[in-house]
């Protein structure tokens, strides 16, 4: 192998382990996927909402969307009322231990990610983002399906913690 192959296999060792070793970190304190407390950080912030605006807040389907408020609610994290003038419409809120786990969550990768290429400017966004795409279709994973989530495993996998 090439000295420049060896590097972006290993770059991309290190991309994969990073995701892992974060899910498995937050998973240990707090008992929750990345996907899991992305969507608990979006109903902390939009407030009450209907799992269809939170679908599209965190760009994932709302049949994940509702796999993962599943699992939140049988946790005793979220809570899902009735509208009081509409009782098919629903809407998801945080209980009191869901405000408390998420005040106590640590920052996941997602978050470190996002802040760097925050910083980043706009011609080396673009210079990365292309980068990962062309990673992308080298490995002929074009058509995988793949919401903008850090996370490991299928994010609307129901056996999730």
């Amino acid at each position: 192998m090439t000295s420049r192959l060896d590097h972006a296999l290993i770059a991309l060792r290190q991309i994969l382990r990073a995701t892992e070793i974060s899910s498995r970190a937050l998973a240990k304190q707090c008992g929750l996927t990345p996907s899991q407390l992305i969507l608990m950080e979006v109903i902390a912030k939009v407030g009450a909402a209907t799992p269809t605006v939170l679908a599209r807040e965190v760009s994932l389907s709302q049949a994940t969307v509702s796999a993962l408020l599943d699992k939140l609610e049988q946790r005793g994290f979220v809570q899902r009322k009735p509208d009081a003038k509409d009782r098919r419409r629903v809407s998801v809120v945080l209980t009191e231990e869901g405000v408390s786990i998420l005040e106590n969550a640590p920052s996941i990768l997602q978050q470190r990610f996002e802040h760097g290429f925050d910083k980043l400017q706009d011609w080396e966004q673009s210079f990365l983002v292309a980068g990962l795409e062309r990673t992308v279709m080298l490995l002929d994973a074009e058509e995988l399906d793949a919401a903008p989530v850090l996370d490991v495993g299928v994010i609307g996998n129901t056996s999730e913690g």
